[in-house]
């Protein structure tokens, strides 16, 4: 592919992905039902990707792939329904802002994941490279105006899920060579299969009971509205997504992951008017930069 469809690509995706947080940041405000949220996500992504298949003919899961379906696809649907709910979790307890600062950790539990899946080595430099990140996070946390602990925890496991899955997925593409939107519509299949009794059991009896449902007018339409939308956003935020970790290197993915995270800290500042303080923003900062040092750091050892 390339580099300029690349580009075009990675700036989509940042596009999409701020306006992902954004929409379930208005949806959680006024109607707190993330796994609702993350429920209709997984559903959309089924349902869009699979016509989307059937028009482009991708071909189905070669039976290689089935016969590792326990070892290979079922974890990476699972720790999606986990990396999803928490990620609702977290941009509805805390703003989106400060969730996507903490999330700049990714670079930190990418390490261990690629250390620990992978068995990668790295450098003193690279190690050295990641205290930014974590000190940024800190100043941060320690200054955020809206700071919750189930946030904070919400974020941080959210980030250590979805790098699992970045590297995981990696790994699964190289393993079976099947192509990654087949990848990503059986990992949403199972995630949809896998989380309906769950939703049923805990989200469905207190939505159908809710009595405060007049807040102002058209409110259930606009609600539902915007659900369904953040679906759509988010099946486009996937295929986005999962196209670039197919097409470049972890490292080029790493980086275009850190520049979209600013591009969505700086967006939800602007659209959602929540208040930092002089120190949150210098955390913040300290973070995102910690995130481009690392990267280069990387790109040297990389390159070396």
């Amino acid at each position: 592919m390339g580099k300029y469809k690349i580009v075009l690509l990675c700036l989509s995706w940042y596009i999409v992905s701020a306006s992902n947080n954004v929409v379930g940041k208005w949806v959680l405000r006024d109607w707190p039902h993330p796994l609702t949220l993350s429920f209709i996500q997984v559903v959309s992504q089924t349902v869009y990707l699979g016509s989307l298949l059937k028009f482009w003919h991708v071909d189905s899961l070669p039976y290689v792939v089935y016969k590792s379906y326990w070892s290979k696809i079922l974890p990476l649907a699972a720790n999606k329904i986990l990396g999803a709910l928490l990620s609702h979790v977290a941009i509805w307890k805390v703003s989106v802002s400060y969730a996507h600062t903490v999330k700049a950790l990714m670079p930190f539990f990418t390490v261990i994941m690629a250390k620990l899946v992978l068995g990668a080595t790295y450098t003193v430099k690279e190690y050295l490279s990641l205290l930014p990140i974590v000190g940024g996070v800190m100043l941060a946390t320690a200054t955020e105006i809206e700071f919750d602990i189930i946030g904070l925890i919400s974020c941080v496991l959210s980030t250590l899920s979805f790098a699992l899955q970045n590297v995981y997925s990696k790994k699964v593409l190289s393993d079976v060579k099947v192509h990654h939107l087949r990848l990503l519509h059986t990992m949403s299949r199972s995630a949809t299969s896998l989380m309906l009794p769950i939703w049923f059991v805990f989200d469905v009896m207190p939505i159908l009971e809710e009595k405060d449902t007049v807040r102002y007018p058209y409110y259930p339409y606009w609600i539902t509205f915007l659900v369904f939308l953040n679906g759509f956003i988010n099946f486009l935020q996937n295929i986005i997504a999962f196209t670039i970790l197919w097409t470049i290197n972890p490292l080029s993915y790493s980086v275009a992951s850190a520049t979209k995270r600013i591009f969505v800290i700086v967006i939800s500042i602007a659209i959602l008017r929540n208040p930092i303080t002089s120190a949150n923003a210098i955390g913040m900062t300290l973070a995102a930069g910690g995130v481009v040092i690392y990267n280069r750091v990387s790109s040297a050892n990389f390159m070396n």
